[in-house]
């Protein structure tokens, strides 16, 4: 009796275990770890700042696991098609993942239309700053996206690796952003 008991606690300990890596490190009202790091934007690198960002206004970073693949190429598509609504609201976008910067930028011209920059983060330093490493495959970034507010802070973040919603919540969570936090 008392074996299955601890059994029980061992299983229900390594549940939690699992649960607990799905949520992000990073929790609402968090400081954004900063990062500067090469980007592409209609096919061009350039250095992209997160401070150099957020002082115009709130950022939705978003992080995806490879450039091209089906996921990934409908994610990006849909940011674009709501880059006008992004703008409206004040915000920038970003997405980052582990791929090289060559790729990215082929990538920013294809799938994100020249529409946002998409930043290469090979050595995964700002995906670890964020707790987006794929916990699964640990080579690419999980599907992770953050809102950060002009303060420096986390307003919002959602996690699911289907593509389809990611837009949809973080226009959401831009738009409930209090009036200081927009341009």
């Amino acid at each position: 009796m008392q074996r299955l008991k601890y059994q029980w606690v061992a299983a229900a300990l390594m549940m939690l275990g699992l649960c607990s890596s799905a949520v992000a490190a990073l929790d609402i009202g968090d400081a954004a770890p900063k990062f500067t790091t090469q980007a592409a934007f209609d096919g061009k690198v350039f250095n992209y700042s997160l401070a150099d960002a957020l002082a115009k206004g709130p950022v939705v970073l978003y992080f995806f696991p490879a450039a091209f693949s089906v996921g990934c190429s409908i994610e990006a598509h849909a940011f674009a098609e709501s880059m006008d609504k992004f703008a409206a609201l004040g915000a920038t976008v970003i997405g980052v993942s582990g791929d090289d910067i060559d790729t990215l930028a082929k990538f920013s011209v294809q799938s994100c239309q020249s529409r946002f920059p998409v930043a290469s983060d090979p050595s995964q330093s700002i995906m670890k700053s964020f707790d987006a490493v794929m916990q699964t495959r640990p080579d690419y970034a999980n599907r992770i996206s953050y809102v950060i507010a002009p303060n420096d802070r986390i307003a919002s973040f959602y996690l699911s690796l289907n593509p389809d919603k990611h837009v949809e919540k973080m226009l959401a969570a831009v738009r409930e952003l209090p009036p200081a936090s927009k341009p």
